[in-house]
């Protein structure tokens, strides 16, 4: 094992460039258990994370206990966040994982803040919880326990199956507080998930994390995406991945095409130049420029293939631009339960401390 940035404020001048002063860093870690990948700990200054009022995701707060993700697919749109870490988008966000090793404590203190409305959380949006490092460094439990504990509702959205770990803790926690849960699974083809998303589980562990999750109490939500053009936007594929998500036991679908922002977009196209140079001038002509969305007229058009296909697989389920911010949405997963269960309040002021008030289990969840 090898450390490095014993001690926090002194320049470690054998770190990456960008890492040697980094904010609260206690240690850089590598271990013959974790090849080719580096853990940079760090002690976090805050927690919970305010999504800018601008933003399309229909949710107020995340928490990420990582930067950086091992699973290390090709279109990850997390992978620009790296380069403010004088990181580059591509093999260092695979590679050079921060671990934030006080999260919890720092989120216990923030969410006891009589200002906390116990709104939800989001968990998941910007890189993995369940990430490989999550087995080394256990922050999810804590994670969950503090929510929980002050009767904040959460979300998680995930690839990773080390999530059936957690899935007592998680029932426990839906006792108090809204719970909902999401497996992330876009590719139903083993050879591409290889070597598209080289460090995810395989689909078929993903959905056994979907049949252990629905086994345990919870409505899981998929979301298949992102359908990728001239990949899995074929009806075989969508039939064949709508079959097996419905034999799993999940509820509910969320669909959408890739979105390609800076940073992942140079990164995926490298990947297709590689392996599938027969669609790179289709590709370029569906994202030209700088865009970062498919054509509408190709998102209708893959509407049109995927809800005849929901219906007929009688699975619940919208395409990702559905449900604007602001609006509400049925959330991601909606735990079974036979007794009404705590929801989110907003409030200002003194009210935010009170207690939320009493939901019935339908009422829509989260978002």
């Amino acid at each position: 094992m090898r450390w490095q940035g014993q001690k926090l404020g002194v320049d470690d001048t054998s770190a990456l460039p960008g890492m040697e002063r980094m904010d609260g860093l206690v240690r850089s870690v590598t271990t013959p258990e974790f090849a080719g990948m580096t853990f940079h700990e760090v002690v976090a200054k805050t927690a919970l994370n305010r999504v800018p009022g601008a933003s399309a995701m229909p949710f107020d707060w995340t928490v990420n206990p990582y930067r950086g993700c091992s699973h290390a697919c090709g279109y990850c749109f997390a992978r620009k966040t790296h380069e403010y870490l004088d990181l580059d988008s591509g093999a260092d966000f695979d590679s050079q994982i921060v671990v934030k090793v006080n999260v919890a404590d720092v989120l216990r203190s923030e969410l006891r803040r009589g200002s906390w409305a116990r709104e939800p959380v989001m968990l998941g949006t910007n890189t993995d919880p369940y990430q490989r490092a999550e087995g080394r460094y256990r922050l999810m439990p804590d994670i969950i326990g503090a929510l929980a504990e002050n009767r904040t509702p959460f979300s998680i959205l995930t690839k990773g199956t080390l999530l059936r770990r957690d899935l007592p803790l998680l029932t426990d926690a839906a006792k108090e507080v809204r719970v909902t849960l999401a497996m992330s699974i876009a590719v139903f083809n083993d050879a591409l998930q290889r070597s598209l998303e080289p460090g995810t589980p395989t689909a078929e562990a993903r959905l056994d994390t979907v049949r252990a999750a629905t086994a345990a109490g919870f409505r899981v939500t998929v979301f298949l995406m992102p359908i990728l053009p001239h990949l899995t936007d074929s009806i075989e594929a969508l039939d064949h991945a709508l079959g097996r998500i419905r034999a799993a036991g999940a509820a509910r679908v969320v669909y959408g095409a890739l979105h390609l922002r800076p940073g992942a977009k140079e990164w995926f196209l490298q990947w297709l130049e590689r392996e599938h140079p027969e669609l790179i001038s289709s590709y370029r002509g569906l994202y030209p420029g700088v865009s970062v969305q498919a054509p509408q007229a190709y998102r209708r058009w893959l509407g049109k293939r995927v809800q005849p296909l929901l219906r007929l697989h009688r699975l619940d389920g919208w395409e990702e631009d559905d449900h604007p911010r602001g609006r509400p949405q049925p959330g991601l997963a909606d735990r079974t339960a036979t007794t009404p269960r705590l929801g989110p309040v907003r409030t200002t002021g003194s009210a935010a401390s009170a207690r939320p008030s009493v939901a019935p289990a339908s009422e829509p969840t989260l978002f």
